[in-house]
């Protein structure tokens, strides 16, 4: 398992499906959770964005340590992704992440190669950290996961401010117009969750998909 252990960083926010009840908790001031008019049809519009290619960091702090990475490359094809990876924390070098949700293979930089059909399980013993990847995946779009219940905050302008989701705080720090045709897609969001925070950066991002 040690060659696992050196994925802990990385993979701990990128390995689990999960499904929860959305806290009882005060809303922050100057936000609502009453959508906007349009609001059904943005939302519509960036779930259907399903093929795409982004590049940026992430970062992450936990209790006992934290770590950063570089993400070279995020290919997602709906509910398929692949990761590239690369980073010094802990000697990783690069690594690359593939999978679908219930099965995901690791491959080190040294070659070696782990599969498995339970990501709970696997990263579970290997670091105790849980994240949901493919949440994630429509996270980082600026919209709730389509399995859970949720809570959508919006600012006093009819901007999405944060999704409350799976026992997880997801706060949309700065959009970015990164695709022509799409409302901005979110450049920063940062997922918190008790004393974990998980921080994805995009620098760029990019679809093979016509608008509609």
């Amino acid at each position: 398992m040690q060659p696992i252990r050196l994925l802990s960083a990385l993979t701990l926010s990128l390995l689990l499906v999960a499904c929860a009840s959305v806290p009882d908790t005060p809303l922050p001031d100057g936000l609502t959770n009453q959508p906007p008019a349009d609001w059904a049809k943005r939302q519509a519009m960036l779930g259907d964005l399903n093929h795409w290619v982004l590049q940026g960091k992430l970062a992450v702090r936990q209790p006992d340590d934290s770590g950063s990475a570089v993400i070279n490359r995020w290919q997602q094809d709906n509910d398929q992704y692949s990761l590239m990876l690369s980073s010094a924390f802990l000697g990783m070098g690069r690594t690359e992440l593939e999978g679908m949700p219930g099965f995901i293979t690791l491959t080190l930089s040294d070659g070696k190669v782990y599969r498995s059909n339970d990501p709970q399980e696997l990263i579970k013993a290997a670091t105790g950290w849980q994240f949901p990847i493919h949440s994630l995946s429509w996270w980082i779009k600026g919209v709730p996961a389509p399995d859970g219940d949720y809570e959508l905050l919006f600012d006093q302008q009819g901007v999405l401010a944060a999704i409350r989701q799976q026992g997880w705080d997801i706060r949309i720090d700065r959009r970015n117009a990164f695709i022509d045709g799409y409302p901005p897609l979110p450049s920063r969001i940062t997922a918190f969750k008790e004393d974990r925070r998980i921080r994805l950066v995009v620098t760029d991002w990019q679809t093979t998909q016509t608008a509609p």
